[in-house]
């Protein structure tokens, strides 16, 4: 939403209005700020798709941005039938979840979404592989993955009780398994053009 911009001049005789354009509050009502929705930003890769599947995950891309969406589609040389595409995004907070969250689950759809922390969240990231499921963890400002202090507990609890080894359950923590797998899909991927898309508010 596009807010107007008055000048001095324009608001000096305007009724209602003080000087900095804003409507003027009556006696001792309270003062209200304009309330902007908090954005961030993130990208979206796409490591391996079928062809046929291509243009659903585009639907369903459109269907959480509110806009118009066509990737720009190459073949993905990591596994030969597939396709890759990539675009960087810019929207709400918990866009990426909610990206994620159309597209997990699609047989044969390798992808990752990521989203950079922003005024009112932590960054985010998002793995998935048809063989893993998904993975998500909370990154911070640099990237690093933020690991809750409950789930180090845990994975401390299991490897004390026998359950597991410690540095099992810290790679999977850390999302190792779906680094693992998606590795030879991300270098593939290198050097891709990345185009920019913006969710409609």
């Amino acid at each position: 939403m596009l807010v107007p911009k008055w000048s001095l001049g324009q608001n000096d005789n305007c009724p209602g209005r003080n000087r900095n354009g804003h409507e003027a509050a009556g006696e001792g009502e309270p003062r209200t700020a304009l309330e902007v929705p908090v954005t961030t930003r993130g990208v979206l890769y796409v490591h391996s798709a079928p062809r046929a599947l291509c243009p659903h995950v585009e639907w369903a891309v459109a269907g959480v941005l509110g806009v118009r969406v066509n990737l720009d589609w190459i073949r993905q040389p990591a596994s030969p039938g597939t396709w890759r595409a990539e675009f960087s995004w810019q929207g709400e907070a918990g866009t990426a979840s909610k990206l994620a969250s159309a597209l997990r689950g699609w047989h044969l759809l390798r992808f990752e979404v990521t989203a950079e922390p922003c005024s009112t969240a932590e960054g985010e990231r998002y793995s998935s592989t048809p063989d893993l499921g998904i993975f998500h963890a909370v990154t911070g400002i640099h990237g690093d993955i933020l690991i809750p202090e409950d789930r180090l507990r845990a994975a401390v609890a299991r490897s004390a009780s026998g359950e597991t080894e410690l540095a099992a359950e810290v790679a999977k923590l850390l999302g190792k398994p779906w680094d693992d797998e998606l590795e030879p899909f991300r270098y593939a991927g290198e050097g891709a053009p990345v185009r920019w898309l913006h969710q409609v508010v």
